[in-house]
C-alpha cells in the first residue's frame, strides 16, 4: 500500500506560480507529457500517419506540416504489420533516423506483450532506454484481450505515468463498425489528442496512401482545420503532398450558404458553374460547415 503523503496547494499559490510551457515533441501537435490517439478504418493509413510522426520526431524533422526543432528519442511498438511490410514502408520515408527504434511483434521471441498487465509493462520498461515519445501500434492488438475496455482502463494506468513522468504515448486504434472509436468515450478519457483518419469519398484503390485527417481533441483549444494527405510515389523519391479541406473558396461559399443562400445563388455571386457551386455546397454538408438541409437553389 501507498502511504506517501499528499501535496497540496492553496487557489493563490496554484494562481500566482509560473509554471514553464510544455515543449513540443512535434509542434503545434503533440507536447510533451501527453497522450494522443489515432483511430480510423482498417487500410485507411492509421500506421502510414503514425510512422511519418514518429520519423518527424526522431530525426527532428517535419511531417505534413508538424515539426519537431531538436530530435527526440522514439520507441515505436508494431503489433500487427511484419517487419518485411514494416521494411519496404521505412523506405518511403528516406534514410531512417538514429533517434527511432523498433519492437516488432512478428520478431518477438518470448510471449505476447501484453500493456495491459503489470507483466507486460514491465518487459516494456526492463530495457527500452526510456523513449520521449512511444508509439503503441495499435492499441487493440498490444492491450490484450479483444475489444474489452476494461483492459483499456489497464493500459491507461501506463499511459498516465509516462505522462507524468514527461514522455508522450501516441496510439492506434481502428475504428468501430460505425467508424467511431472503438469502446466509446470511455476509450479517449483522457487523451489530449485525438485524430481521425477518414477516407476521401472520391477515393479509389489507385490512389494509395490518401485519406483526411480531422483533429477532434487536443488540449488547450486550438482549432485545426482537417487536412487531405496523400503519399505520391510516381517521382524518383516517394514524398507526401498534403493541403487544407478548407480553402478560400469553401470559406466563402461557406459564408454566403449561412446567410441563406441556395447552392446556385452562392455560385453566381461566386461567378461559379453550377456543377462547382453544388459541389461546394456538398462539401461543406459533408464537413459539417453548414446545416444539410433538403433546400432547393
Amino acid at each position: 500500500m501507498d502511504a506517501s503523503p499528499l501535496t497540496y496547494h492553496s487557489a493563490r499559490a496554484l494562481a500566482a506560480a509560473a509554471f514553464p510551457p510544455r515543449p513540443f515533441i512535434l509542434e503545434p501537435l503533440l507536447a510533451a507529457g501527453s497522450a494522443g490517439l489515432i483511430y480510423g478504418p482498417a487500410g485507411v493509413g492509421k500506421s502510414f500517419l503514425a510512422l511519418g510522426l514518429a520519423m518527424a520526431a526522431a530525426s527532428g524533422g517535419s511531417f505534413l506540416g508538424w515539426t519537431a526543432r531538436r530530435p527526440h528519442t522514439v520507441l515505436y511498438l508494431e503489433g500487427e504489420l511484419g517487419a518485411v511490410e514494416l521494411q519496404r514502408r521505412l523506405a518511403l520515408f528516406g534514410p531512417p533516423p538514429a533517434a527511432l527504434s523498433f519492437w516488432l511483434n512478428d520478431q518477438n521471441t518470448g510471449p505476447r506483450l501484453d500493456l495491459a498487465s503489470v507483466e507486460g509493462i514491465a518487459r516494456l520498461m526492463s530495457s527500452w532506454q526510456r523513449p520521449e515519445l512511444l508509439v503503441i501500434d495499435n492499441r487493440s492488438c498490444l492491450a490484450g484481450r479483444g475489444l474489452d475496455p476494461n483492459r483499456w482502463v489497464e493500459l491507461g494506468h501506463l499511459v498516465s505515468e509516462r505522462r507524468r513522468k514527461g514522455q508522450s504515448v501516441l496510439m492506434v486504434d481502428h475504428a468501430n463498425r460505425e467508424g467511431a472509436v472503438r469502446g466509446g468515450s470511455r476509450s479517449v478519457d483522457g487523451m489530449d489528442l485525438v485524430m481521425a483518419l477518414r477516407r476521401p469519398r472520391d477515393w479509389c484503390p489507385r490512389d494509395g496512401a490518401r485519406f483526411e485527417i480531422h483533429v477532434e481533441e487536443i488540449c488547450g483549444g486550438r482549432a485545426f482545420d482537417p487536412i487531405v494527405a496523400q503519399l505520391c510515389t510516381d517521382a524518383q523519391r516517394p514524398h507526401w503532398q498534403w493541403q487544407s479541406l478548407r480553402g478560400p473558396a469553401i470559406d466563402r461559399a461557406v459564408a454566403l450558404l449561412r446567410q441563406g443562400l441556395g447552392a446556385e445563388a452562392m455560385g453566381k455571386a461566386m461567378g461559379l458553374s453550377r456543377t462547382s457551386a453544388y459541389r461546394l455546397q456538398r462539401r461543406a454538408r459533408q464537413l459539417g460547415w453548414v446545416a444539410d438541409r433538403n433546400q432547393g437553389a
